[in-house]
């Protein structure tokens, strides 16, 4: 049996093939299009997921879609009505979009099997249950409490609930405009970032601000009642029309004027951002404490784009009463085609196998032969290595910076050992001089150690493993002065704990790294620079690579010079 899952009506589209129970392959749209979180329709990944697993579309028995395109269409219509006068711009994005993307999915779909006899079953699955229940489905629990977070789904923004086997019970649900994502995103939009889209920067900047100035006035914008829904003080914002603007007048007399793109950081903006960042940290809390009191359950599956505040993952391992959570690597919108094929697979078709996704190494993949090849056709200098995880090492140890580009790609927004900046975190100058010189983005912006799961205690406060980097967790105080590279401003870091069963490349080279410097941990960022997506092909690395400050490129078995 064969599934195809899909995200196409939201960003980050994607595309996976479910094979039997098993995950063959998963793609996103913009790591083939390099249009950083496109809303395009993914034929790309869907050709290539096809190409990667050796099948053809006559071979596809179902479709799996993240989402229910006319759910609460009639809630939707009442709320374009109540907005009046300003109506257009949700109009044109919840309702004529919704159209509009669903006429492309069926011209996809009729050229495709209009004159073939056999057409696979088609099922448009909720987003939340995309992003959640799906998540459950390939964790690795029996039981878990679920909780699910994102700007909105069809009308929908966050969902509780438990699973038990292929038993989903839901709790309760919030739904649109009351909403903590884009609670967020208005504040990453202040702060002079682009939302949806650079919530991420607004964390990283949080650590450098005082939440408690402005945590009184921020907290009183939203809060969560007895059964986990989200109430959002609508009268701050503008989001809820769906236009450019987050935020309106009200928020700007409360909180000041918003930082423009290119203008500096002032104090206020830091201590805003970590105002937000603490609010919405204990919203989330409250959210998970709730769980904890209507479940027995000892796990967590948390999802959704706010899932990929790792921040906020991080306090929940250390603060409830869960033992570990789980948050798939594609946790936001581009996950989704996983979690669709799945809910279709066990919930829909009815089957009880269940399979962990443990690995995010599910992407393309390049041959030796077709690197080298393209190395001669390029003209540029390079050398095959014998042993290139020893001599990535040494290189490591003398100071370079290095394009890491091996095996098959990952699956998520986090680079985690196949498409990889690498650099000595023991170097106090180098995170200043990777985002000076290489990423070419903001001076504050911190970087996240790998380190191999069997030595994560003795760098690191946290005592569950964290394969996706989606849980920050601290530095060991006596440790941060020989990690500085990797140790942010408030001493914790975005940890990825690397497994020799998943990745034996990247572990091994680590460990030898460690060999060499006493230290196996090694500073790790995405293959890309600010504004791309993370590197594809050799063609996308060498370009990187000749383009930034990198001083070699480690791609399959060969080092690469300048």
């Amino acid at each position: 049996m064969i599934i195809l899952g899909i995200n196409y009506f939201f960003h980050d589209t994607s595309a996976c093939i479910v094979k039997d129970g098993e995950l063959i392959v998963a793609l996103e749209e913009e790591r083939l299009t390099r249009q950083k979180h496109t809303y395009q329709f993914p034929q790309n990944a869907i050709e290539k997921c096809l190409e990667v697993a050796n099948l053809t579309y006559e071979d596809i028995d179902h479709i799996a879609l993240s989402i229910s395109p006319y759910k609460d269409l009639f809630k939707k219509l009442a709320y374009a009505v109540s907005l009046t006068t300003s109506a257009k711009p949700f109009i044109k994005h919840e309702l004529w979009g919704i159209y509009a993307k669903q006429s492309t999915y069926n011209r996809w779909f009729n050229q495709h099997w209009k004159q073939v006899h056999k057409k696979p079953s088609v099922h448009f699955i909720e987003h939340h249950l995309s992003h959640v229940a799906g998540s459950y489905f390939v964790s690795p629990y029996e039981k878990a409490a679920l909780l699910s977070i994102d700007g909105s789904g069809e009308w929908s923004t966050a969902m509780l609930g438990y699973a038990s086997g292929s038993d989903i019970e839901i709790f309760s649900e919030s739904h649109f405009p009351h909403s903590l994502g884009s609670f967020y995103e208005a504040v990453t939009q202040f702060c002079g970032f682009q939302p949806n889209y650079d919530e991420g920067k607004t964390m990283g900047l949080a650590p450098f601000g005082d939440p408690n100035p402005y945590f009184d006035a921020v907290n009183k914008l939203v809060s969560v009642t007895s059964e986990g829904k989200i109430q959002v003080d609508l009268s701050y914002f503008s989001y809820q029309n769906q236009g450019h603007q987050r935020f309106n007048q009200k928020f700007i007399d409360t909180f000041g004027k918003p930082r423009g793109p290119k203008e500096p950081f002032e104090t206020r903006h830091n201590d805003i951002a970590a105002a937000f960042q603490s609010v919405l940290e204990e919203k989330i809390l409250q959210m998970c404490k709730i769980l904890e009191e209507k479940t027995s359950a000892d796990y967590l599956v948390i999802a959704g784009g706010v899932a990929l505040n790792s921040v906020v993952n991080g306090r929940i391992v250390r603060e409830t009463r869960f033992k570990d959570v789980y948050v798939m690597p594609g946790a936001g919108d581009n996950g989704t085609c996983i979690g669709a094929a799945y809910y279709c697979y066990n919930k829909i078709l009815g089957h009880s196998e269940r399979v962990h996704h443990n690995s995010p190494y599910l992407g393309t993949e390049y041959s030796n032969e077709y690197i080298e090849a393209l190395l001669k056709s390029a003209k540029v200098s390079y050398e095959k290595s014998n042993d290139v995880c020893s001599d990535t090492a040494k290189l490591l140890r003398d100071g370079n910076i290095l394009g890491w580009f091996q095996g098959r790609m990952e699956i998520g927004p986090r680079s985690l050992g196949s498409r990889s900046i690498i650099a000595d975190p023991s170097l106090p100058g180098m995170k200043d001089k990777i985002n000076a010189e290489v990423k070419h983005r903001e001076a504050y912006r911190p970087f996240a150690p790998s380190c191999p799961t069997e030595h994560k205690h003795k760098y690191f406060d946290i005592t569950v493993d964290d394969p996706f980097m989606l849980k920050v967790c601290n530095v060991l105080p006596e440790m941060r002065d020989r990690i500085p590279a990797i140790t942010h401003v408030d001493g914790s870091a975005r940890l990825q704990t690397v497994h020799e069963d998943t990745n034996p490349k990247y572990h091994k080279m680590i460990n030898e790294f460690g060999r060499l410097s006493g230290i196996p941990v090694i500073l790790n960022t995405s293959f890309n620079i600010m504004g791309e997506p993370i590197v594809e092909s050799p063609v996308h690395a060498l370009r990187c690579f000749f383009s930034t400050g990198l001083d070699k490129l480690i791609i399959g078995d060969y080092i690469v010079h300048k």
